[in-house]
């Protein structure tokens, strides 16, 4: 009977597994033709939203465990490596035929980096990361990775870049799948979001984050305010974040290397 609270958090750990096979059935059409794009990237964003509830349920019964900490990693290689990928990869393929059929190295070799870089990524943060640094994320979490290429691949087919295979800005799917992939495995540091010591941030934060999971759930309907307040909150984040993560590298690898020495 004791075993059994470990089914709680691996439930949801199977959740984010199934939604980003889900994402790849969709966007390939094996499941369904209809607007594959946008299902593949929702199924995405609904494992964005669903990524934290696995380590906060095993938390919450005391059931972490290293088998559940390998199959998070192995359900995060597929929603948040493998499943944006294979997006990227079929709204050429279905939305730019003759720019695709013409780009194929370039393809497959964005599609490479990217799902590498994740798979190393994770890699990297079970052996090395994980016990290392507790305020902030070495290098671009793949579930941030994987967000920002599903929600701009929808926000670039609204507003019509596939149409015009001509424009030099068909070239930027692919350039933020690169981008992405490499900051994942990059040495920068992220400040993770956490409780602060400013009461009126932690309000502000968390207003945010509510905001967000509402704006993610209602990714479906396409709306395009939602799309840019996505897109731009994750911009903001991530450019205001790695700013000050370098700013801070110093101390935060000191303090680091001091935990480690009282442990």
């Amino acid at each position: 009977m004791d075993k059994i609270r470990f089914v709680f958090p691996n439930a949801f750990t199977s959740m984010n597994f199934l939604l980003g096979v889900f994402s790849i059935c969709w966007v390939t059409g094996t499941f369904s033709a209809k607007d594959p794009i946008l299902m593949g990237a929702y199924f995405i964003i609904l494992c964005v939203l669903l990524d934290k509830l696995d380590g906060f349920a095993a938390r919450l019964v005391n059931a972490s465990s290293e088998f559940g900490a390998q199959f998070d990693s192995l359900a995060d290689l597929i929603a948040f490596g493998l499943a944006p990928a294979f997006c990227i990869l079929f709204a050429y393929k279905t939305l730019a035929t003759p720019f695709f059929d013409a780009n194929i190295p370039l393809m497959a070799v964005a599609f490479s980096i990217y799902v590498l870089c994740a798979a190393m990524r994770l890699a990297k943060y079970n052996a090395c990361d994980s016990d290392s640094y507790h305020h902030h994320f070495s290098g671009l979490p793949s579930t941030f990775a994987g967000a920002i290429n599903a929600i701009l691949i929808v926000f670039l087919k609204n507003i019509g870049l596939f149409s015009d295979t001509g424009s030099s800005l068909i070239y930027l799917p692919i350039a933020v799948l690169l981008v992405t992939g490499v900051l994942m495995v990059s040495p920068l540091f992220l400040p993770k979001l956490q409780p602060r010591k400013n009461k009126a941030f932690n309000i502000f934060q968390a207003v945010l984050i509510v905001i967000t999971y509402v704006s993610g759930f209602m990714f479906i309907t396409e709306k395009m305010i939602i799309l840019e307040y996505l897109l731009v909150l994750v911009a903001c984040y991530l450019v205001i974040g790695f700013s000050v993560g370098l700013v801070q590298r110093g101390r935060i690898i000191e303090e680091a290397k001091a935990a480690k020495a009282e442990n």
